[in-house]
């Protein structure tokens, strides 16, 4: 068969990743401290972006003569994430379109101006002047002392030698923010080319620091730190710190034979160690826990339905000045500058079409969440229906792949709390009766009822909670009843009797 050449047409479909719509796809995903951040680099980087101003008119607004409100000469347009509220009943019929479904910010500093340390600049805050906008008084305010800082000055005191001193200051930069040393001793010694036993004598003074306990390696030496300074600890309770996962396990019998004790004194033990402190660095220099900020707002709107809303604080505004645009394209003295400033204005305005395009996805989804969800934020977490992606995208016209990055890393306020917006897809489990099916969360919500609410006389294992539960109409194996109990942290049925009459004791 001869080889030759030819020329033939050929229709074919297909999909084309452009670089904006993976822009677009990507904000859709974003956190809303994710999103700041890129348009933060974004206005770094696009000289026809900025953001707008207090006082500065927003879009659609008029100036006080009738005329549209101009900037410098420019027309200023503003995106600040499209419509931020809807309405939400408990049947709502609403026609949504589909939706299309980088770099980190890094802030350049100036120069420090050499007159900004002038004396007359630090006399001003004595004598009640103003700094500016950069002056703030929390900067004056001192910071909790750390527990790394409050080890640090008890090892000034404590030892003399230079040499322990640099073992004390490495081993103390090891110490973990619960009080507990992390560090291996063999690979300290090694490290700075000493004994393990120069190292060892050098742990032994920190662990005579405030707080009691502190610079232990396990749970067992910081309890018997605290007790040897309590002057209790004999054989009996060191055998019994060396039995911890006993005490665990609530095995008492076990306990009593291996300390020699009877049941008064044991439970006069065991009260003694509960009232110790696990974790004596906790008091010091606490991590500022950042609470969550909702990218949604649901509230109960007065004719019975729901208001859902944007939080508008957390969808930063851009504006693109199109009449800056248009002053510098007319000098623009090369094609390749030309080139540049066209590709500033296409970057610029697609931005704000995928800012505004993703703030209505995240408000259409969430809408139909709390449609879905409506006994849940009537009734509480029994009410819980189970709901999965595609449920979802059906009922709104979107894909479930943009509902997945929707629901990615944003969270809802409601009158029941804050929650994740994952947090209501869960799964189903079957009625025993035929009817609807239940939510796996609610299932979780109503056997940890089940085991809050038991007698100690009346523990209930896992076949008392499932014959309970199919009872009431759900149909669970015995296994997956354990699953959830053990996801939820709840011990055994025998661990949780020995546990309650430890507590009736004591």
């Amino acid at each position: 068969m001869a080889l030759s050449a030819r020329l033939e047409f050929r229709q074919s479909q297909s999909l084309v990743m452009t670089p904006q719509l993976m822009q677009a796809i990507k904000l859709l995903q974003l956190s809303n401290l994710d999103l700041v951040a890129y348009v933060e680099a974004e206005l770094e980087r696009n000289p026809l972006l900025e953001r707008p101003e207090e006082g500065t008119p927003e879009a659609g607004t008029d100036g006080p003569d009738g005329s549209a409100p101009d900037r410098d000469g420019a027309d200023w347009f503003e995106a600040d994430g499209a419509p931020s509220q809807e309405r939400v009943e408990s049947v709502l019929d609403t026609d949504i379109s589909n939706v299309y479904p980088d770099e980190p910010v890094q802030v350049e500093r100036g120069p420090l101006d050499a007159g900004a340390l002038a004396g007359d600049q630090w006399s001003s805050v004595g004598s009640g002047g103003s700094l500016g906008d950069d002056y703030n008084l929390e900067s004056f305010v001192s910071g909790e002392v750390s527990l790394h800082d409050h080890l640090a000055e008890q090892l000034a005191v404590a030892l003399h030698d230079p040499v322990q001193r640099l073992i004390g200051h490495d081993l103390i930069d090891s110490v973990d923010e619960a009080g507990y040393l992390r560090a291996d001793i063999p690979a300290v010694a090694e490290r700075m080319g000493i004994d393990e036993a120069a190292v060892e004598a050098v742990v032994a003074v920190l662990q005579t620091f405030e707080p009691t306990g502190v610079c232990a390696r396990s749970l067992s030496e910081c309890l018997a730190l605290q007790l040897a300074e309590r002057d209790r600890l004999d054989p009996a309770m060191r055998t019994l710190l060396d039995h911890l996962d006993l005490l665990a396990r609530r095995d008492m019998a076990q306990l009593r034979r291996l300390c020699g004790v009877d049941e008064e004194d044991l439970s006069d033990m065991v009260r003694e160690i509960m009232a110790l402190n696990p974790k004596p660095g906790n008091a010091f220099g606490s991590v500022v826990v950042q609470p969550v900020v909702p990218d949604v707002i649901v509230m109960p709107a007065s004719d019975g339905g729901w208001s859902v809303e944007l939080n508008t604080e957390t969808l930063p505004k851009v504006l693109v000045n199109q009449s800056y645009y248009a002053r510098v394209a007319k000098t623009a003295r090369g094609d390749q500058e030309k080139v540049y400033l066209t590709d500033c204005l296409q970057t610029a305005n697609w931005l704000v079409k995928s800012l505004d395009q993703r703030a209505k996805t995240i408000l259409k989804v969430s809408a139909e969440i709390v449609r879905q969800q409506d006994a849940f934020l009537a009734k509480g977490v029994a009410f819980l229906r189970p709901l999965n992606l595609r449920t979802v995208a059906e009922a709104i016209g979107m894909h479930e792949s943009t509902v997945s990055r929707v629901t990615s890393n944003k969270y809802m306020a409601t009158s029941r709390g804050i929650f994740e917006l994952k947090y209501f897809f869960t799964s189903s489990i079957a009625s025993a009766e035929g009817g609807d099916a239940h939510s796996a969360e609610a299932v979780r919500h109503k056997i940890r009822q089940m085991i809050d609410g038991e007698h100690p006389d009346d523990i209930l294992s896992d076949d008392t909670i499932v014959k309970n539960l199919r009872d009431a109409g759900i149909d669970i194996a015995r296994r997956t009843v354990a699953k959830y109990r053990e996801a939820m942290r709840i011990p055994s049925s025998v661990q949780r009797r020995r546990q309650k009459q430890l507590m009736a004791a004591t």
